[in-house]
C-alpha cells in the first residue's frame, strides 16, 4: 500500500517456523509430550492464527469500514491519495510497487491469468498516480481476478512476506507483545519501510529517541506510547492519511486498557465508525 513497500521486502525474512523433536521410537510414550513445548510456544503473538484473523479484521475496519476482509479480495478503487489504484485485501496500490510485486507473482504462479496482460502498464505506472495502460477494463478484471483462489493465495502471500512477517518479527525482536507487533503491522501498512522521514523504520527510530523497547530495557507500554506518537506524526505529514482516529480511538485504547496481548473483547472506532470483536 505504501510509497517504498518495495524496499521493505528486503528488511527482514520470514520468522523461523519451531519444529518439534520427534521422541526416539524406543522411549515410553510418556517422553513425546515435552516434545509439542517447543511448537506451542512459538504460536505467540499476532502470528497466532487467531490473533492474526483478529488484525486483519482490525485492519479492514481501517481499509474498508468492514472486518469482514475476506470480502476483499476484490476491492479496488482509487482513493485519490496520489498512489493510483488502491486493492485486495491489504491496500496493494498501483503506484508504490506492491501491486505489480503481486501481479508479477501471481502471473508466476499462474501464467496466462486475466491481470497478465496489464504488467507492462503496471511498470509504467509505478511511482505514480496515473491509470495510463488501465483503464478501463482494470478494475473489471482485479474483480474477476478475485474469483481465482490463486489471486485470493497470491495476495495473502505477498500480504505475509512484505508486511506480516517483517512487522512480527522485528515487534519479537524489540520484546513487544502482541499489540505492539499489531501496530507495526498497522504501520507498515499505510507507510511501507522505505527511506523516506514517514516509513515504519524512520517512525520506529524517531520513537527511539524517546523511549527504549522491552528488549533495550525498556518499559513496553512507555515504549509504545512513543511508538504511537511517531505514527501520528507521520501520519500527520499527509493530508491522505491526517485522521489519526485508527491510532486514537483504536490502538491507543487497546494500549490505555493495558491489553498488551490484544485480547478480546476489543472495541474501538475508526473515522467514527464503532466495531466489537467478542
Amino acid at each position: 500500500m505504501a510509497f517504498g513497500a518495495l524496499l521493505g521486502t528486503a528488511l527482514l525474512a520470514a520468522p523461523i517456523a519451531a519444529h518439534a523433536t520427534a521422541a526416539p521410537a524406543a522411549a515410553p510414550a510418556v517422553a513425546a509430550a515435552p516434545a509439542a513445548a517447543p511448537a506451542a510456544a512459538a504460536a505467540t503473538g499476532l502470528d497466532d492464527p487467531a490473533k492474526k484473523e483478529i488484525a486483519m479484521q482490525i485492519v479492514s475496519s481501517a481499509e474498508n469500514s468492514s472486518l469482514d476482509w475476506k470480502a476483499q479480495y476484490k476491492y479496488i478503487e482509487d482513493i485519490d491519495d496520489e498512489r493510483g489504484y488502491t486493492a485486495g485485501i491489504i491496500g496493494f496500490c498501483s503506484g508504490t510497487g506492491d501491486m505489480l510485486d503481486l501481479v508479477e507473482y501471481y502471473t508466476q504462479v499462474k501464467p496466462g491469468n486475466v491481470l497478465a496482460k496489464y504488467l507492462p502498464a503496471l511498470r509504467k505506472v509505478n511511482g505514480s498516480d496515473s491509470h495510463t495502460g488501465l483503464d478501463p477494463n482494470f478494475t473489471k478484471d482485479w474483480a474477476k481476478a478475485a474469483q481465482d483462489g490463486e489471486f485470493k493465495k497470491a495476495q495473502d502471500h505477498e500480504r505475509d512476506r512484505v508486511y506480516f512477517n517483517p512487522s512480527v518479527k522485528q515487534g519479537k525482536s524489540d520484546g513487544v507483545g502482541t499489540l505492539g507487533q499489531f501496530m507495526y503491522y498497522d504501520a507498515i501498512v499505510m507507510h511501507g519501510d522505505g527511506t523516506d522521514s514517514t516509513s515504519f523504520r524512520n517512525i520506529r527510530k524517531r520513537a527511539l529517541s524517546k523511549a527504549k523497547p522491552p528488549a533495550q530495557g525498556g518499559n513496553e507500554t512507555t515504549w509504545l506510547n512513543a511508538f504511537l506518537d511517531a505514527r501520528v506524526w507521520a501520519m500527520k505529514q499527509e493530508e491522505a492519511h491526517s485522521d489519526t482516529s485508527r491510532v486514537d480511538t483504536a490502538q491507543r485504547v487497546f494500549l490505555k486498557k493495558g491489553n498488551l496481548n490484544l485480547n478480546t473483547p476489543l472495541d474501538w472506532k475508526v473515522y467514527g465508525d464503532s466495531f466489537h470483536i467478542g
